[in-house]
């Protein structure tokens, strides 16, 4: 299990079999996008694991953050393999509906 921290923004991965889950708590917004990348980058292109993001804990997210989630989500796509959000809290919610994101963040089974 990898900690990244910092006074507001805290990520900690953890493997299990095949899946990676990444816990997001805190503020992700531009100040912290640096160390979330840092995070992020070496788990993006590992095609062999599954790649969770847990945003339980994630009190706000700006338009930095969801660039970052979107450029996972397209480097993840492009190499065919699973990426998802999980727990996403209310106020993050409603801030993926409105921008029209939530759809591509949405489990990739067919729940409809």
């Amino acid at each position: 299990m990898n900690t990244h921290k910092s006074e507001k923004f805290h990520a900690k991965t953890k493997t299990e079999g095949s899946v990676c889950t990444v816990f997001l708590s805190g503020e992700l917004d531009l100040s912290v996008a640096p160390d979330f990348r840092l995070v992020m980058e070496p788990l993006v292109g590992e095609a062999g694991l599954d790649l969770v993001i847990n945003l339980k804990e994630l009190r706000y997210i700006d338009s930095t953050g969801i660039g970052i989630l979107l450029s996972i989500l397209k480097a993840r796509h492009g190499m065919d393999v699973k990426f998802i959000v999980e727990e996403v809290p209310p106020q993050i919610q409603k801030l993926f509906d409105m921008t029209g994101i939530a759809k591509f963040f949405a489990p990739q089974e067919n729940s409809h």
